[in-house]
Order: C-alpha cells, then structure tokens, then sequence
C-alpha cells in the first residue's frame, strides 16, 4: 500500500478532521480514500455520458419502441447462441 505524506493548512486540517467526525468515518485516511473513489466514480460517469452523446450523434436516427428492443433482444440472444 502507498504512503503519502500530506502537508495542509490549519483550516483544511480543521475542516477534514470535522468531515471525518461527521461522515462517521474512522480515521483521515478512509475519508481521503472516499473522497478518491468518489471521484474515480465521476470521471467514470462522465466518460460513459460522453461516450452516450457520442454515440446519439452519430448514425441513423432510430426510434426506439417496445419492438426494436424485442428485435435487438431476439438477434443478440441468437447470436449468443451462434458463438456456443
């Protein structure tokens, strides 16, 4: 596991102390290791709307109705089947 050595101002220790005490959380650490996994998880989420904008953007608009899903669900599972 990494180590690191963290230098803060008095207001930011003060301030991450009573984030700690109110979170319930047990010690500095875990909060910090929250507050990265928060993060890890919206750059995730942003890529995935990018990814989601990029692809409405591009190709032949569709509509999608209770049919086309029943299709795509139908040509998916026999091409799952097709590759056993």
């Amino acid at each position: 596991m990494l180590k690191i050595n963290l230098s803060l101002p008095e207001q930011l220790q003060e301030f991450l102390e009573q984030q700690v005490v109110a979170g319930g959380y047990a010690n500095t650490d875990e909060y910090i290791n929250y507050l990265i996994s928060q993060e890890q998880k919206r750059i995730a989420q942003k890529h995935l709307e990018s990814l989601l904008i990029e692809g409405l953007d591009s190709g032949e608009t569709v509509e999608v109705t209770d049919e086309w899903w029943e299709e795509k669900r139908a040509k998916l599972i026999e091409q799952m089947g097709q590759r056993q």
